[in-house]
């Protein structure tokens, strides 16, 4: 089992790249299987739940390869395969094969996702959106059946916003006859970035980024070559983290407008930050504010986000008030927290923090984001106090070279 050692008390220094974004690449590599040619992702994320996607599509016939940040994908000679079980479970973003497959072939058959287990987190609006494109939905032994004869475009409301399901919708409805009105969409750039491939691929949609996307359907679309957008979650960490140990940092390969959320949050803790073209400089200051922060849709303070962030307002003199109203219970990074010594209640949906000093302890990350927040609160531990982070799986599925990048910023960071 590996660990991850930080020795904290380093101010970050310097400059980190940021790669890019996994919510975008997790979509984007199913999203591929429509075409009848190859795509061509460039930036690509060197994740686990990439390598995971890799081997689904290997399973279900598709030619891959995979260099570095750029991954090929040959989708000419893909079968309808039924994924009851094995890496479909790993993975939740694994359900975008089910509007990726139905699009492509009228059906699909995929187990239920897995992956970060903090709050289940329900298909219904991915099932509604498909029943009103003309698929009969049902769920045996554990695994989503997806058929129709026909997919014809529909007026689909979401009664709640989700990236998911909207995601997925217009997948299945670029394929479809007719036009698709998806109504209360999620507006996340990622899927901004989703759309922009599936256009370049020869989809007719509009609105994406706005709460009303159109689809119109189209018999056929090709290959292409598509640059994913940067990962804001990760630029967000680092921006966190910076804060976090008074250091002086710069996130590169960034869109600042994507971190307008918590660049507003940390300069009214009173962060230092200076906005460029593709870049955000953090520079630490002695002392911080607290604040309150709202977790909420986008362009709200994104609900990956508060995790992270729960370990900067440790650092903060005063009380501040952490909601999440994305998630019911994704505080479970809360009691490992508790153990360095942070002093927080959760109430409901709210966590109550009272800045104080943070002390080493071991700790185990419960999920990515969970983990990211052990990692940040282990880098304030003053005098080089050490913090042993279990659970490091959960860390690679969102932050690839995060040793490598710590390190060269100037933390004691290493695994064991």
């Amino acid at each position: 089992m590996q660990k991850l050692m930080i020795a904290g008390g380093s101010p970050l220094r310097g400059t980190v790249t940021i790669s890019g974004a996994k919510n975008s690449a997790l979509a984007l590599i199913p999203a591929a299987l429509l075409a009848e040619t190859p795509v061509t992702l460039d930036n690509l994320p060197v994740l686990s739940d990439v390598s995971i996607y890799r081997e689904l599509l290997v399973d279900l016939g598709a030619g891959v390869e995979w260099q570095g940040d750029q991954m090929t994908i040959d989708p000419s000679a893909l079968k309808s395969v039924p994924m009851p079980n094995g890496n479909v479970k790993k993975l939740r973003a694994s359900y975008y094969l089910m509007g990726a497959l139905l699009g492509r072939f009228g059906e699909a058959v995929i187990g239920l996702p897995g992956g970060c287990n903090f709050e289940p987190r329900p298909i219904d609006q991915h099932i509604k959106g498909f029943e009103a494109l003309g698929a009969r939905v049902s769920n045996e032994y554990g695994a989503i059946h997806i058929q129709a004869k026909e997919l014809r475009g529909a007026k689909i409301y979401l009664d709640v916003v989700s990236v998911g399901a909207t995601i997925n919708i217009m997948l299945a409805a670029s394929r479809a006859k007719g036009v698709t009105l998806i109504e209360n969409a999620a507006k996340e750039p990622e899927i901004i970035d989703v759309a922009t491939l599936l256009n370049n691929m020869g989809a007719r949609i509009k609105g994406a980024g706005t709460e009303t996307i159109r689809v119109e359907g189209v018999s056929e679309m090709h290959g292409c070559r598509h640059s994913i957008i940067p990962d804001r979650i990760q630029a967000g960490t680092y921006m966190i983290a910076a804060a976090a140990t008074r250091g002086d940092v710069i996130v590169d390969n960034i869109i600042p407008k994507h971190m307008e959320a918590v660049t507003a949050k940390l300069r009214e803790m009173g962060v230092q930050i200076t906005e460029m073209d593709e870049a955000i400089r953090v520079l630490g200051q002695p002392g911080y504010q607290a604040v309150d922060v709202k977790a909420l849709v986008y362009p709200g303070f994104a609900t990956d986000m508060q995790s992270p962030m729960a370990s900067l307002l440790t650092q903060a003199s005063g009380t501040s008030l952490l909601t999440d109203y994305v998630y019911n219970n994704r505080f479970k990074h809360v009691p490992e927290l508790v153990r360095m010594g942070a002093k927080i209640k959760v109430e409901g949906r709210t966590a109550i923090i009272e800045g104080t000093h943070l002390s080493g302890a071991k700790v185990k990350a419960t999920d990515l984001r969970a983990g990211a927040a052990l990692v940040v609160a282990g880098l304030t531990v003053p005098g080089g106090g050490l913090t042993e982070v279990t659970g490091v799986e959960y860390i690679d599925r969102g932050y690839d070279n995060l040793v490598e990048n710590l390190s060269l910023l100037g933390a004691q960071v290493w695994r064991e």
